[in-house]
Order: C-alpha cells, then sequence, then structure tokens
C-alpha cells in the first residue's frame, strides 16, 4: 500500500477549503497550503536531491483565538497526514521532571499507526463481514438441524438476507470462539524507565500466553460483530500496518507546536519555569526540528521531512528571543491579523459549522425552531469586540462566552417548552447581554 499524497489540492484549493472554516488570515493559508503541496512536490522527484530538500517550517505569530490552531487541524484533514498539537510549555529540559521533547515524535507514530490500521481495516471490511455472516449463517442452518453446506444455494442467499435484515437478531446460536481474557503482566523497572521497553515485553509475553477456543452462545448480531472483529484482526498485517505508518510519518507528519513563546529565554509568560529551563527545552527541541532519529516502539523515526508548525501570541517575548539555531529553522513567519467586528459577523455567519448553526442543531433535537435576524448577529459581534478591548483579547473564543449568554434561557427551557419558535433580534441580544463586560471584569476576582 504505497504512501497517500494530496496530489489532488492545488495551493488555490487548499486556500479555498480552509476558507469554509477559517475566516480571514489569507496570508496564513496561503503559507500553509504551499508548504503542503511543496511536500507532495519533493516526493515526485527522483534521486538524491529528494532528500537535500528540507520542509520549510513555518512560525504563525498572532494572539490567541485567531485561527493559528484551527488552521493547522484544517491542514492536517485535508493532507490526510499523521498530525499532533502539543504546547511547547508542557515540555521540560532532559533531566528535569517532565515530558522529554522525543515523546512528541512517538505520539505522531502512534497517530500514525492508528490512521492507517483504519485504512488497512477498511479495505478488508467487506470480507470479513461477508465471512462473519456465512459462519453465522451455518450456526442457524445448525441450529434448526440443518446442513448449511448442503442447501441450495438459493436457500443460502436467501438465510444470509434474513440475517442481513436483522430479522434472525432475537435469536442465539453456539460458535467456537477463542477465550477472552486479559493476562496481566507488570513489568517491574525504574519510574523513568523505557516506555517502548516496557510494552515490548509486555507484548511478548501475552504472545506466550496460551490461546484455546471455547463455545459461547451469543445473539446473531452480537455473533455477527463478534467475527467480523475477529476476522479483521486475523486478516490485518500488522508489519505492513508499521511499514506503511513509519513511511506515513516520515514524510508526510505534522507536529503543531503551540506555545512557543513561553519557551522564549525572555519572556515572562513560562508559568515559572526559570530561564535556563526555558533555554534547556530550545535545545532538546532543535535536534528533533533539525532532523534526527528518535526510538520508538516500531523502531527509529527519522524527523528530517517532517513539517513543523510553530505558534505563539508573542505578547511579552518575542521570536528574536528563541535561541538563534531554533529561529532558524522556522524560516517562514507569518503574524495573524487581529479579528474585527466584521470579522465576528462573519465568524457567526459564514462556515458551515458556525457557532449559531450548532446551537440551532442542538435546540433542534427538543424540537425548538430559532429565527435570528442579521442585526442580532452584529449585536453578538459588537459585544464581543467590547469585552475583548476591555479585558484581555481572546479573538474568535469570546463569541463561545456571548453565545452562550444569548442562548443560555432558550437552552434551559427548552427541554420543557418543546416545539416552539423563538426569535432573536437585536433588542433579545441586548437583554441577554446586559452587564456582559462587568460579569467578564470580576471573572478575574473569583477562584
Amino acid at each position: 500500500m504505497g504512501t497517500k499524497l494530496p496530489d489532488t489540492l492545488t495551493p488555490a484549493q487548499v486556500v479555498c477549503e480552509l476558507d469554509k472554516y477559517i475566516i480571514g488570515q489569507r496570508e496564513a493559508k496561503r503559507a500553509v497550503a504551499i508548504a503542503l503541496r511543496n511536500r507532495w512536490r519533493r516526493l515526485q522527484i527522483k534521486g538524491g536531491l529528494r532528500e537535500e530538500i528540507s520542509p520549510m517550517n513555518i512560525l504563525l505569530i498572532g494572539p490567541t483565538g485567531v485561527g493559528k490552531t484551527e488552521i493547522a487541524r484544517r491542514l492536517a484533514r485535508l493532507s490526510r497526514a499523521p498530525f499532533i498539537k502539543v504546547e511547547a510549555s508542557k515540555f521540560t529540559e532532559v533531566g528535569y521532571v517532565g515530558r522529554d521533547v522525543e515523546s512528541m515524535v512517538r505520539d505522531l507514530m502512534e497517530v500514525g499507526i492508528k490512521l492507517v490500521r483504519e485504512e488497512f481495516t477498511e479495505n478488508i471490511h467487506a470480507r470479513a463481514r461477508k465471512d462473519a455472516e456465512e459462519t453465522v449463517a451455518q450456526a442457524v442452518a445448525l441450529s434448526r438441524g440443518e446442513s448449511f453446506d448442503k442447501m441450495s444455494q438459493a436457500d443460502k442467499d436467501e438465510l444470509i438476507e434474513l440475517l442481513r435484515s436483522g430479522a434472525l437478531d432475537d435469536r442465539y446460536v453456539e460458535l467456537l470462539m477463542p477465550e477472552k481474557h486479559e493476562v496481566s503482566f507488570d513489568i517491574f523497572a525504574p519510574m523513568h524507565g523505557n516506555r517502548e521497553q516496557e510494552s515490548a515485553i509486555s507484548d511478548f509475553f501475552k504472545k506466550l500466553a496460551p490461546s484455546k477456543k471455547v463455545t459461547r452462545k451469543l445473539l446473531v448480531a452480537e455473533a455477527v460483530q463478534q467475527l467480523q472483529n475477529d476476522n479483521e484482526e486475523a486478516l490485518i498485517d500488522k508489519d505492513a500496518i508499521e511499514r506503511e505508518a513509519l513511511q506515513r510519518v516520515e514524510q508526510m507528519g505534522i507536529i503543531f507546536i503551540d506555545e512557543i513563546d513561553k519557551i522564549a529565554a525572555n519572556g515572562h509568560g513560562g508559568g515559572g519555569q526559570p530561564d535556563v529551563s526555558r533555554e534547556g527545552v530550545q535545545r532538546d527541541l532543535l535536534p528533533i526540528i533539525e532532523g534526527s532519529s528518535v526510538k520508538t516502539k516500531y523502531g527509529f523515526v527519522k524527523t528530517d521531512h517532517i513539517l513543523f508548525i510553530a505558534s505563539g501570541a508573542f505578547h511579552v517575548s518575542k521570536p528574536s528571543d528563541l535561541i538563534p539555531e531554533l529561529q532558524g529553522r522556522f524560516p517562514i513567519r507569518v503574524t495573524l491579523d487581529k479579528l474585527t467586528r466584521d470579522d465576528f459577523v462573519r465568524i457567526l455567519s459564514e462556515p458551515d459549522n458556525n457557532l449559531i448553526n450548532q446551537y440551532k442543531a442542538l435546540l433542534g433535537t427538543e424540537g425548538v425552531e430559532i429565527e435570528i435576524d442579521g442585526d442580532a448577529i452584529a449585536a453578538m459581534a459588537e459585544a464581543a469586540c467590547r469585552a475583548n478591548e476591555k479585558m484581555q483579547n481572546i479573538g474568535a473564543r469570546r463569541l463561545h462566552t456571548v453565545i452562550e449568554r444569548v442562548f443560555g434561557d432558550i437552552s434551559f427551557e427548552a427541554a420543557d417548552i418543546p416545539s416552539k419558535t423563538y426569535v432573536i433580534d437585536r433588542a433579545y441580544v441586548q437583554r441577554q447581554l446586559v452587564g456582559l463586560v462587568e460579569d467578564v471584569d470580576m471573572g478575574k476576582y473569583i477562584l
């Protein structure tokens, strides 16, 4: 199974897809779209030159809530690539208590394994289901005192069709199935031992556990599902999955490092970490971003061609406060724009998954219909802007607070007054948001 590439998406198409979910920030969208396409272009190059082409890592700079994380998350979905998001402030320098930076590569490999396994399972799903249905049909025939093998093809097809339609779901069948039991092996190791080594030893001993089959009595629907799962497990080539996942991670993996400004040596937002520790984390990150081999339980993962996207608000520190070597590993820098009142209006109106549509769908489950006009949406956008101006600017995340206040009473009443239509206009929004800024301001002093 060859590596799946985003060869159907041009940079313009990537930007168009991102526009469906993220308002504005065109420069950032263009940067990530080009970086994604360049990964595909690199893999089309033959010979040694391919290995010389390094990914153009990106540093996204901008306040919270302007779309940095969402851009990276949507990019990963579009590229069908293994993707993880980590927070730089959670890592610690080697020798300090906490997570080491290499763990993000091991986590990325786990994501790759899960992604490829799902694809492999999808490919064998139909075969595993068909075999499971035939096995259960044989058991149903046996319970009737018949032999499935001696039945005519028409009778076999009729029995399997009854099984598929659910007409036999409430019947019990007896099947010879592997005994399900959990064998616990405690690995005695130092507190900070090698987790991959411990896992490998544990897996080895579990394989040595004797496997036997027992007769189980199950409902037909449960039996089909259980056999399908067992068939898929038997048909899956785990070695092939690991090989494909390793290739996918090394050639297409994306690691999004958030809050990288929190480890800038001269910053004051590092949660009390001393400067020496923050610089230590940077130096631990450097070889991974430059390109090195990280040991995982699936083998060594080369990070030379993993794409790193870092982001930070840089309220206190500056990108130049990062160590020079790390700065050099992020050649593309994009400053994201602050969101305006008009941006908030678009965020609440244009994306299909906007917050208002989400709340309409939630309340629709109670038989409640919501009618909301443009003036009401504008009033919510204005309130979010005012709150951000008077308090810490948290960007579009402020809209969550506004939406909860506007829909709060309706949401509370919906279960008791179903099949009702609520009309939300500017006047209603203003009534619901009275004192919003003052309430948010008091939030600083309430534990």
